[in-house]
């Protein structure tokens, strides 16, 4: 494709996370309170052009609505849920394809892939929950990030109790080693501009609307209910293997919390 076309599509696309965005925030019926807690560092570029990226929250939440969703099966909703609000957020402009290799993070349709991923990795234990997709190619990845160390990922973690019946979980989405075409094939300043300034509005959106604990289901139930931990270690040692393949499926449309996996 050529690049002013990409340019369209991906600006396209990410304009139509803030009018989304904005709109879910409005959602009412929190089962608890969320916070954002960004690292005074949350977004930088190293020399050689890779950007890391973090934002953070803190959630508040019943004790026990912490403990009922405590393991795998819900993480893996979890991850569902952040691909959920993409394409909400989005008003359906950006879709998420699931094959049996990958996730392919779509405008409008394929062959318009602005990200694509390998298959999630999981792990978790009594403490730790974690998802890490690891940065294949794309309309938005530079030739010098396609197939490296890239990765999103989104790790929660159960802190302190706070007062009698409530827990505070710190819930945490990571960019890191992600090389932007915007950065490499126009300017650093346009990409800080458009796409890093929506990267975190949206993202600080997403973790906002955790406080509502509406978990989408997963479409590919890799792990079922009450599946037990933990799950292997690896992720937090940054050197975990591809789990194997999901099944074929496409992620687009909005789905309630009573939808059929």
């Amino acid at each position: 494709m050529p690049a002013p076309a990409a340019v369209v599509v991906a600006l396209t696309a990410l304009a139509g996370l803030v009018a989304g965005a904005r709109r879910l925030l409005r959602r009412p019926k929190r089962v608890g309170v969320a916070v954002i807690v960004d690292p005074d560092e949350h977004t930088r570029v190293d020399a050689d052009g890779a950007v890391h990226s973090i934002q953070a929250a803190d959630l508040t939440l019943p004790a026990d609505v912490v403990d009922a969703i405590w393991d795998p099966h819900h993480l893996e909703r979890l991850a569902r849920t952040y691909w959920r609000f993409l394409s909400r957020a989005t008003l359906g402009i950006v879709r998420v394809a699931y094959t049996d290799t990958g996730r392919y993070v779509v405008a409008f349709a394929r062959p318009f892939t602005l990200l694509s991923f390998h298959v999630p990795e999981y792990e978790m234990d009594e403490r730790v929950g974690i998802v890490r997709w690891r940065i294949r190619k794309g309309l938005l990845v530079a030739q010098q990030g396609r197939d490296r160390d890239g990765y999103l990922e989104i790790e929660v973690r159960r802190c302190e109790p706070v007062g009698a019946d409530r827990v505070r979980v710190h819930v945490r989405v990571e960019v890191a080693n992600f090389y932007p075409w915007l950065a490499h094939g126009i300017a650093l300043w346009f990409y800080k501009a458009t796409q890093s300034r929506i990267h975190v509005l949206v993202t600080h959106a997403f973790l906002r609307s955790l406080a509502r604990m509406d978990l989408a289901h997963s479409r590919v139930l890799r792990f079922p209910p009450r599946a037990p931990l933990p799950l292997p270690h690896g992720l937090r040692r940054r050197t975990g293997e591809p789990r194997r393949e999901d099944a074929a499926d496409v992620e687009g449309d909005p789905v309630s919390r009573t939808a059929r996996p």
